[in-house]
């Protein structure tokens, strides 16, 4: 397979860092932004690092950006800047466009014109802290779509002693236990005997419904 080559249009904090870590694991990628210190800055870390606008097409098409797979509109507070740097990206036939934006109307706007993809860093990193502040039980949680989750969980303590078959996880939580680790440094079991008993240091593996069991953990109803 081809490896993608990434353009980012945008080189402050969210930029710059996108940047840097494709470019430290191998990625081509092409870079650009008004400021010389922060081309200057990334230079060392990707293929092509220029001074200059994302709005003027003809630089863009003079770096041959339209070799891009995918790009990223790094800046979220200018929307025209924003916004004609996606319709460039178009025009350049990049095949999925990913744009940053400050807010929800922002956002819309971007995808109304042709991002892809359109992420808010500051409240995804906001909302993730105050779910990981909220959590009782679960460990680790990795959507796997737009409805389901991989839970890692501790055992609350009402479940200790009491096996899996007792426990009926499945008809009371919707939560499917696919692996149990006997403690945080084991190796994860996916043979799992119904009637082994819960213990303290165990960490099950399960899938289930992301909102359902984030709901139910952060209000400490499991029992």
């Amino acid at each position: 397979m081809a490896k993608k080559v990434v353009g980012v249009l945008g080189l402050g904090i969210f930029g710059s860092t996108i940047a840097k870590e494709l470019g430290e694991n191998g990625y081509d990628v092409i870079a650009v932004d008004t400021n010389i210190t922060d081309v200057d800055r990334i230079e060392p870390f990707v293929v092509q690092a220029v001074q200059g606008d994302m709005r003027d097409l003809e630089l863009l098409q003079s770096i041959g950006f339209e070799s891009c797979d995918i790009a990223v509109i790094g800046t979220g507070s200018n929307l025209e800047a924003s916004v004609m740097a996606i319709m460039n990206c178009r025009k350049l036939g990049i095949d999925y466009i990913i744009a940053k934006a400050k807010n929800k109307t922002y956002r819309e706007i971007l995808l109304e014109i042709g991002a892809d993809e359109v992420i808010r860093p500051e409240k995804e990193a906001g909302d993730k802290l105050a779910r990981n502040l909220m959590r009782n039980h679960i460990v680790d949680l990795i959507k796997l779509d737009e409805s389901n989750s991989l839970i890692e969980l501790t055992p609350p303590q009402k479940w200790l002693g009491k096996t899996l078959a007792q426990l009926d996880l499945r008809k009371k939580y919707e939560l499917n236990v696919i692996g149990i680790r006997k403690d945080k440094l084991s190796t994860t079991e996916f043979f799992i005997d119904p009637d082994m008993e819960i213990a303290t240091d165990m960490i099950l593996v399960a899938v289930g419904n992301t909102e359902k069991f984030e709901h139910l953990d952060y209000t400490n109803r499991l029992d």
